[in-house]
C-alpha cells in the first residue's frame, strides 16, 4: 500500500511536470526531461552537444564526467519505478537492456513515452549509424556527421599502426580485483577483445560470454604479456605492487616485467564516438617494449 501511495505522488508530480513543457530547473529551460539507461546513448548525447534535457541517467554511465552529476536512477538491469519516476521524465531512453520485467511493464503501464534506437552491429560501422540516428533525432546532424569522420580516421591511423607490431601481445583484461581468490575477467567475446584486437593484441582469456569469473590458478596460467585492470580494481589496491602481490599474478610476465596498467571501464565495455582515441592509446599501453617489424 505504501509502495502505491508513493508512485501515486510521484505520478501526480509527473504530470505537473508534463503540463509545464519547457520548465525551469535550476536555471535552465528543459523541453523535455529525458531518462537515459544506456551508457552508449549517454556518451553519444554528450558528445552530440545533446545533452540539455538530459535530467537522469543510469549508474553505469560514467562518461564524460558531466553525466555523473545528473541524478542516477539505478543500475540498468536493477531498476526501481519510484527511482525513475523521481526524475519526473517526459521521455525514457534505454537500449532494451533494462530490467527487471516487472518494472518495465509498470513503467509501460503508466505510458511514460519511452524510445529505443535503432539495433546495430557491435563495430565501428554500426556505431556510426547509431551516432547518426541519435543526431538526427536531436537535430544534431553535422555534430553527428563531424563525430563519425573523426572516430573512422582514428580508427584507420590505429589499424595502419597495428601493423607494424611483429608480435602480437596476450593481453589480461581484469574488470575487477581478486575476491576469494577469485577474478572477473573480460574474454575474447567481449567489446574489449575487439579493441584489443584493433590494436594489435589479443585476448588471454576465451569463452563463450564475455565476461567470466575465473580462479588463481587459471589466471596464472593464462601468463599474459600484458595486464589491464579496470578502474574500480585498479583504485581499490592503490599500486601495481600490490597488484603484483594477488595470488595467480605474482607469476605471470606482465608482472615480472611491469607491465600492469590502468584502464577505464567505460572504456572497454562500448563502442562509442571516442573508440578510436582508445584504440590509439591501448596500443601505447600494451606495445610499450614490443620488437618491431
Amino acid at each position: 500500500m505504501k509502495r502505491l501511495i508513493i508512485i501515486s505522488a510521484t505520478l501526480a508530480l509527473l504530470a505537473i511536470a508534463s503540463c509545464r513543457f519547457g520548465n525551469k530547473e535550476e536555471g535552465k529551460e528543459h523541453n523535455q526531461r529525458i531518462v537515459c539507461i544506456a551508457k552508449q546513448y549517454t556518451e553519444i548525447i554528450f558528445a552530440l552537444g545533446a545533452q540539455q534535457d538530459i535530467v537522469g541517467v543510469d549508474i553505469s554511465s560514467t562518461y564524460p564526467p558531466d553525466a555523473k552529476k545528473l541524478t542516477t536512477v539505478g543500475y540498468h538491469r536493477a531498476l526501481s519505478v519510484e527511482g525513475i519516476l523521481a526524475a519526473k521524465p517526459t521521455l525514457i531512453l534505454h537500449d532494451n537492456n533494462i530490467g527487471p520485467e516487472q518494472v518495465v511493464k509498470q513503467l509501460t503501464d503508466l505510458q511514460i513515452p519511452m524510445k529505443v534506437f535503432g539495433k546495430y552491429n557491435s563495430d565501428i560501422a554500426g556505431t556510426d549509424s547509431l551516432i547518426r540516428e541519435i543526431g538526427q533525432y536531436f537535430h544534431k546532424e553535422q555534430r553527428a556527421d563531424s563525430l563519425c569522420k573523426a572516430l573512422d580516421a582514428d580508427m584507420t591511423q590505429a589499424l595502419e599502426q597495428a601493423k607494424q607490431f611483429a608480435d602480437t601481445q596476450k593481453v589480461l583484461v581484469i574488470h575487477y580485483g581478486q575476491a576469494s581468490n577469485v577474478y572477473l575477467v573480460m574474454t575474447r567475446k567481449s567489446t574489449a577483445a575487439k579493441m584489443i584486437e584493433w590494436a594489435g593484441g589479443k585476448m588471454a582469456v576465451d569463452d563463450e560470454k564475455g565476461m567470466k569469473q575465473l580462479s588463481a590458478e587459471v589466471i596464472a596460467a593464462s601468463d599474459p604479456d600484458v595486464i589491464l585492470l579496470t578502474d574500480f580494481g585498479y583504485d581499490k589496491l592503490g599500486s601495481n605492487e600490490k597488484i603484483k602481490e594477488l595470488p595467480g599474478v605474482a607469476g605471470t610476465k606482465a608482472a615480472k616485467n611491469n607491465r600492469i596498467y590502468r584502464v577505464e571501464e567505460h572504456d572497454l565495455v562500448y563502442i562509442g564516438p571516442r573508440t578510436g582515441r582508445n584504440v590509439l592509446e591501448l596500443q601505447k599501453l600494451i606495445h610499450k617494449d614490443a620488437p618491431a617489424k
